[in-house]
């Protein structure tokens, strides 16, 4: 199972993406740390994009191939719900503990899953529903974790920012395997990362007209920002070479991948110094337990 072992990959890769997101954060400006996220991740996979046109690259997994207008207008699509997702995840992850955004965006196996559930008809077996009830506890537990630090789960807003990244991100999982059936993996994320750049860059431009506030806050350079681009684009690259695999099961990739917060959490224990770690990390076994459930039940 190739495509298991790249998504194994991606998961090892993710942990380090949020971890350097995290510290790229700290007092500074979330909206210019994004832009300069999309503008990297543009600039590492662009070259493939000319490379390809101009017939350098011919072939291989680095090429890019030529495509008609509905695949674009599907891959600003793409950009669209992944900007969103990261949009609210990085409000989120600068407001809050990375020991408790990790834990919550690993319950997004269980929305991609019920997505599959509701809109291609699949029936959910007995380890799949203890899988789904253990995740949902675990959130729970995690909310009594997040008081002890003044986190209200059913109150904070920037949790709510994080749950509606989860809820964008399952979406475009789904949306991953659909365009995974018909497309390139490089073609894919090598045009909406263009795209989000792009987006971004109108997104930043109309808040700094627009909004005094926005204008006001400070933005500082930290070498932890590009290598948000770097190893998300790695982690990316492995996730959709691992859906375009014949067999791949999106339900199962996307519980591989939310193994990331095993890494983050470990970069938030020892880099951080976070708080309240014991009762987290009981947490954090419990949705792998989950998660371990969930991939019983989809093989």
């Amino acid at each position: 199972m190739m495509w298991a072992v790249l998504a194994f990959m991606s998961a090892a890769l993710l942990g380090c993406y949020d971890f350097f997101k995290k510290v790229s954060l700290k007092d500074n400006s979330v909206i210019a740390v994004l832009f300069l996220n999309t503008l990297f991740s543009a600039l590492l996979f662009s070259p493939f994009v000319i490379l390809s046109f101009i017939g350098i690259i011919e072939d291989g997994p680095f090429f890019v191939p030529e495509a008609g207008l509905r695949t674009h207008l599907l891959l600003i699509l793409k950009a669209v719900i992944v900007l969103s997702s990261w949009l609210c995840g990085y409000i989120g992850i600068k407001h809050l503990p990375i020991t408790i955004v990790s834990p919550i965006q690993s319950t997004r196996p269980v929305l991609v899953l019920l997505g599959a559930l509701l809109l291609f008809g699949e029936a959910l077996n007995v380890y799949q529903w203890i899988g789904v009830v253990i995740a949902v506890v675990s959130v729970f537990l995690l909310s009594r974790s997040g008081k002890r630090e003044g986190i209200d789960f059913t109150s904070n807003r920037w949790v709510f920012f994080v749950a509606l990244a989860a809820l964008f991100g399952a979406v475009s999982a789904l949306y991953d395997k659909y365009l995974m059936r018909s497309l390139e993996p490089i073609l894919v994320q090598s045009w909406f990362n263009i795209y989000q750049c792009a987006l971004m860059g109108c997104l930043g431009l109309l808040l700094n007209i627009f909004s005094p506030a926005q204008r006001e806050k400070k933005f500082h350079w930290s070498w932890a920002i590009p290598f948000i681009s770097l190893f998300l684009g790695l982690a990316d690259f492995c996730y959709f070479s691992s859906l375009a695999h014949e067999g791949a099961l999106i339900a199962v990739v996307s519980m591989i991948r939310r193994g990331s917060v095993v890494v983050s959490f470990a970069f938030g224990a020892l880099l951080l110094h976070e708080k309240n770690l014991k009762q987290k990390a009981f947490d954090i076994v419990l949705i792998l337990i989950g998660l371990f459930f969930l991939y019983l039940g989809s093989k």
